[in-house]
């Protein structure tokens, strides 16, 4: 299919080709763990066993190169799971890497945990500011790292920018567009080499599958990636790829709603007495608002904020809500809610990435936002 059309219509014919054999629109779920040859090494289609190849993960695969802008898509069990391909592919004992310092816990955690004690070793900077990056990174620096909007502070990095900085210095520069969407942002246009998604979120959108994904934007280094897939094998399941891909025939309306969604409860939220501090790039007053403007079509559906009276009080708003479901994740079509310090970003406690202990991270889905006001209205009292 032409990287010419529109996103829409790539989200939905990227790597559906109709099924050859019965004309199926839907790509086949090939629930298969290998495949007959003819004679040996005559393999269809490129096909022997499937931690290798399989069809419907490669029809995800393909679309997710399409929607991104990439050379090479590549889908995973988990995020996480294309996170540690990713930087045991790049990366080698004595090398050195760039983090933001506000990630998802399980990235530090990866860095912090398990990365380091293979030798590499990593520093922390604000990648909204493209000169504490720059002074980051030294002779060793094979990746710099950034999410944006970040998890859970929202913060917004200049993609351009830093992958300027990435490029002087000889680095990779990996974005993670997880908050944002393939619809919302274009990293590899701005000058990313990788981009990383959990799948989970918004691409699946429906809280019923767990994956990972990187898209290359250089066909060598896609090539290094599939290696690395395939020595490793921690590959997205034929099911999992096509939940994954009807999740993302939806994605651009499914967007639209979520962000539309999410500017009103951050409307509400700048205007009730018990909140202190607003955190979504949709807000003037966003120290990252002009950015976000200028490198994303909209705002997205993640919003955190600070609530008066500390830990405890955060902690009661999340256990108040009804509509909004106490669950870690985010990016399904019902809202969630949760305490970062105590869940999702439990991980980073001590650390340079702790999170405020009165912050709460709301993840706006898709219902009535004036249901969503209204629960959330009652929720802080």
């Amino acid at each position: 299919m032409s990287d010419q059309h529109s996103f829409e219509t790539l989200a939905i014919h990227a790597g559906n080709t109709a099924d050859p054999l019965t004309g199926a629109v839907v790509p086949p779920i090939y629930q298969v763990s290998t495949y007959k040859q003819d004679g040996v090494g005559g393999l269809r289609g490129g096909y022997e066993y499937s931690r290798s190849a399989n069809p419907t993960r490669t029809a995800l695969e393909e679309n997710l190169a399409a929607i991104e802008g990439g050379r090479r898509g590549l889908a995973f069990a988990s995020g996480l799971a294309a996170e540690d391909c990713l930087l045991r592919t790049l990366l080698y004992p004595g090398a050195h890497v760039v983090i933001p310092n506000d990630a998802y816990g399980g990235t530090f955690r990866l860095f912090a945990k398990v990365v380091k004690r293979w030798g590499v070793d990593f520093s922390v900077a604000d990648t909204s500011d493209p000169a504490a990056v720059r002074a980051a990174v030294n002779d060793r620096t094979k990746v710099i790292w950034v999410e944006t909007p970040s998890n859970p502070l929202l913060g917004i990095t200049d993609i351009a920018a830093v992958a300027d900085v990435a490029r002087t210095g000889g680095a990779r520069l990996v974005v993670d567009n997880t908050f944002a969407s393939p619809y919302l942002q274009q990293p590899i246009a701005l000058g990313a080499d990788v981009v990383v998604h959990s799948l989970t979120k918004y691409m699946g959108g429906h809280s019923d599958v767990v994956g990972g994904a990187l898209i290359a934007a250089d066909a060598g280094l896609g090539e290094e990636l599939a290696y690395h897939q395939n020595a490793m094998g921690a590959v997205a399941g034929p099911f999992d790829s096509w939940l994954v891909l009807r999740g993302i025939k939806t994605l651009p309306v499914r967007m639209d709603r979520h962000s539309e969604n999410a500017a009103k409860v951050a409307e509400l939220l700048t205007r009730h007495p018990k909140v202190t501090q607003v955190l979504y790039p949709g807000l003037p007053e966003h120290p990252g608002h002009e950015i976000a403007a200028k490198q994303m079509k909209a705002f997205g559906g993640m919003v955190s904020f600070r609530v008066e009276g500390g830990e405890e009080a955060a902690v009661e708003v999340c256990n108040r809500t009804k509509l909004f479901t106490l669950g870690e994740s985010l990016g399904g079509v019902e809202s969630l809610v949760e305490h970062p310090g105590r869940m999702t970003h439990a991980s980073v406690a001590g650390s340079e990435l702790e999170v405020p202990a009165d912050l709460v991270r709301l993840s706006v889905g898709i219902e009535s936002a004036d249901d969503l006001v209204a629960d959330l209205t009652q929720a802080l009292g």
